[in-house]
């Protein structure tokens, strides 16, 4: 077996911020205004640039790797969760470029795995998603060959329901 190398690591965009930015800009030119009467409203200025921060650190924080043989998905500002989708797990990839998206070159990619802990994945507002999306789909597929799984979906007296097999020797 080989080891495992990155491939892609990225966060989410700040343009994800740009209406938090813009109601936290306003609130605080408003609290200015304000405290042009009343000075100890100075003070309530730490409110909306606090606000500011807490998101810009929230999307930078919330990393996104795309490894030889896993996704991994780091979150959390001060406390930090660590989560792993193994990449022969991955379904189905779907892939959202809104109008603003386009102009920006963003895209959402949103997955569907059969892993417990995280069945619908969203990677929101990353830079060359067409790209990421075809480098997850040769990904999944090599590790699918490798591990000699295979996605195989059963009809049930009307239900589907998705299972991994496991074709391996061993």
């Amino acid at each position: 077996m080989s080891d495992e190398t990155t491939i892609w690591k990225c966060s989410p965009s700040q343009w994800l911020n740009l209406g938090p930015f813009s109601a936290g800009v306003i609130l605080a030119v408003g609290i200015a205004v304000g405290a042009w009467w009343f000075p100890p409203a100075w003070f309530a200025l730490v409110l909306p640039f606090g606000y500011i921060l807490w998101r810009l650190l929230s999307v930078r924080c919330q990393v996104f790797e795309l490894t030889t043989q896993r996704l991994r998905i780091t979150t959390g500002v001060i406390n930090q969760n660590i989560d792993e989708i193994e990449l022969y797990r991955v379904k189905d990839t779907l892939m959202i470029r809104t109008w603003w998206m386009r102009i920006t070159r963003l895209a959402t990619l949103t997955l569907q795995t059969s892993d417990r802990s995280l069945p619908h994945l969203v990677i929101p507002a990353v830079f060359n998603g067409m790209e990421l999306r075809e480098s997850l789909r040769k990904q999944v597929e090599l590790q699918r060959d490798a591990k000699r799984v295979r996605e195989m979906d059963f009809d049930d007296a009307g239900g589907d329901s998705d299972m991994d097999l496991d074709l391996s020797d061993g």
